[in-house]
């Protein structure tokens, strides 16, 4: 064995790191913190950042989006987007003018690559969507875009097949 290691299997030079200081963080989720950016139609809420965790590659947080609400068009620059769905009905719609559109409920995970225009809307007139998100990046970086949808940000009567 060679002098520098241990039989705890640790190295001399390790012992330098605070591991209780720089180790892993629980964030409680009654404390998120809602100074990040905004977008209109949805509440972001930071859980893990290098201010709050020391995290140095990603960013993650909560999005919650009201009954019947839609966010303005935007887009995240170079960063890349996972969204899971929590709890609700999420409609994306992406493209040059929102052109494009997907569904997904509670279990599904949507990918929004870097600078895709985007747009999330609450797919339920009565139950909140809440969403875990995690970016790519530190920067909360949020474009807002002033484009012409299909379907404008406003609040959309959403009728389902079966409540016409």
């Amino acid at each position: 064995m060679s002098k520098d290691h241990h039989n705890d299997g640790t190295h001399e030079h390790e012992h330098a790191i605070d591991w209780r200081e720089h180790g892993v963080k629980v964030i409680p989720g009654d404390s998120l913190d809602p100074n990040t950016a905004q977008t209109p139609g949805m509440n972001r809420a930071t859980a893990i950042n290098r201010a709050r965790a020391g995290a140095e590659k990603i960013w993650a947080g909560t999005v919650v989006i009201h009954a019947n609400a839609k966010t303005g068009a935007h887009h995240h620059g170079d960063l890349e987007s996972i969204i899971y769905v929590v709890k609700g009905r999420a409609r994306m719609r992406w493209g040059e003018r929102l052109e494009y559109v997907a569904e997904a409920g509670p279990g599904d995970f949507i990918f929004v690559p870097p600078y895709v225009p985007h747009q999330e809307i609450n797919a339920s007139p009565d139950e909140a969507l809440e969403c875990v998100l995690v970016r790519s990046g530190q920067e909360p970086v949020v474009v807002n875009l002033d484009i012409e949808p299909v379907e404008k940000p406003e609040g959309v009567l959403w009728k389902d097949p079966i409540h016409r």
